[in-house]
C-alpha cells in the first residue's frame, strides 16, 4: 500500500493499535472514539482490514484467549506498521498546515488577523 492510498478506516485501525494490542471489539469501540463517532466499523469489515494489514506486515496477531467460551484474538502494530502510521501522520499534518495557510490568507487577506 502506498502512503497516499491509505483510507481513513485503515488509518484509524493503525492509530487504535498504536498504544498497544487490542481485540476486535475493543478496536471497534476505540475507532469510534478516535473518530468522534464518524467512523463505525462492522466486525466483518474490521476483520477483513486486519487480515489485509496482517498480510502487508503492518499488523500481527499477538495473542488469543478464550473468554466466555469464545475465542478472542488480539492484534498489535508491527514496527513497520508504526513507521507507516508515523509517515501518514506527517503527510496529513503537512497537508492540513498547507490548507490552513491558504484558508487563513483567504479569511484574512493582506495579512490582517482578527
Amino acid at each position: 500500500m502506498g502512503i497516499d492510498e491509505m483510507r481513513e478506516p485503515t488509518f484509524l485501525v493503525l492509530a487504535a493499535l498504536a498504544d498497544g494490542a487490542k481485540h476486535g471489539y475493543a478496536l471497534i469501540h476505540d475507532i469510534a472514539a478516535i473518530s468522534e463517532g464518524r467512523v463505525t466499523l462492522r466486525a466483518g469489515t474490521l476483520y477483513a482490514a486486519l487480515d489485509r494489514l496482517t498480510g502487508e506486515g503492518l499488523v500481527r496477531q499477538s495473542s488469543e484467549e478464550v473468554v466466555d467460551g469464545r475465542l478472542r484474538r488480539y492484534y498489535d502494530l508491527t514496527d513497520t506498521g508504526a513507521e507507516v502510521l508515523a509517515a501518514q501522520v506527517d503527510r496529513l499534518r503537512s497537508n492540513a498546515a498547507a490548507a490552513e495557510r491558504r484558508l487563513r490568507s483567504r479569511l484574512h487577506p493582506g495579512g490582517a488577523t482578527a
